[in-house]
């Protein structure tokens, strides 16, 4: 048994990356939509019209529900991912990489906690919370999610990519894609709504190359 389950798990690792990616990059772009929808920017966003509207409200709390599982997948696909690299991945870049997606997903989980905070904030039923509270956890949430994890996404995302095409594991529009990626994750997102969706929408593009290389024939558990 233990001679094995280190070879079943290079085998399997990568095509579970990919499963995981998928997964994490829907849900972290369902999160982000909804977020936009519920909280927008804007004249009414000082108002605190999310607690009286509920479809808002409604919009937020399911947002925030799926933060958690997002993570969770998203270390999966970050942990899978540097098997599907291999023994060669460079360690320096590695360490960038890895570092990066875990501050990227301390961000965004302090921009949801922070978010769940303001909608827990006393307030009587059907009226808004105080301005103030109401506009400091909506700015915190905002700062954190637009200033901070998206630019954490940014390393992650050109760190993938250099090491993607350093060692060959990545197609040249894969990289290439992801390194603009990482420019509008830096210089755009924060202005730009919606902009924030190109981080998903390139993690899925990775996870299905990573499921598409690497199918074929996987040898049966007593063959490893």
């Amino acid at each position: 048994m233990q001679e094995q389950w280190p070879g079943q798990r290079a085998l399997r690792a990568p095509r579970a990356a990919g499963l995981a990616g998928v997964v994490f990059a829907l849900l972290l772009a369902a999160a982000m939509t909804l977020v936009r929808l519920g909280l927008p920017e804007g004249a009414e966003a000082g108002t605190g019209r999310a607690f009286t509207d509920s479809v808002r409200g409604d919009a937020l709390r399911a947002a925030l529900a799926l933060v958690p599982f997002a993570g969770i997948f998203f270390l999966w696909f970050v942990g899978v991912i540097r098997s599907h690299v291999g023994a060669a991945e460079d360690k320096f870049l590695s360490s960038v990489f890895l570092g990066s997606g875990l501050v990227f997903l301390a961000t965004m989980f302090g921009a949801a906690a922070a978010a769940d905070a303001t909608l827990a904030v006393n307030h009587e039923p059907g009226l808004p919370p105080l301005p103030a509270a109401w506009d400091f956890g909506r700015h915190l949430s905002y700062t954190l999610m637009t200033e901070y994890a998206t630019r954490m996404a940014a390393v992650f995302v050109s760190s993938m990519s250099v090491i993607g095409r350093r060692l060959g594991v990545l197609p040249h529009w894969l990289t290439t894609l992801g390194f603009l990626t990482a420019l509008i994750l830096l210089f755009v997102s924060s202005n730009v709504p919606w902009a924030e969706l190109v981080f998903p929408a390139w993690s899925l593009l990775l996870s299905l190359h990573i499921l598409g290389a690497d199918r074929g024939p996987r040898p049966r558990p007593d063959e490893a």
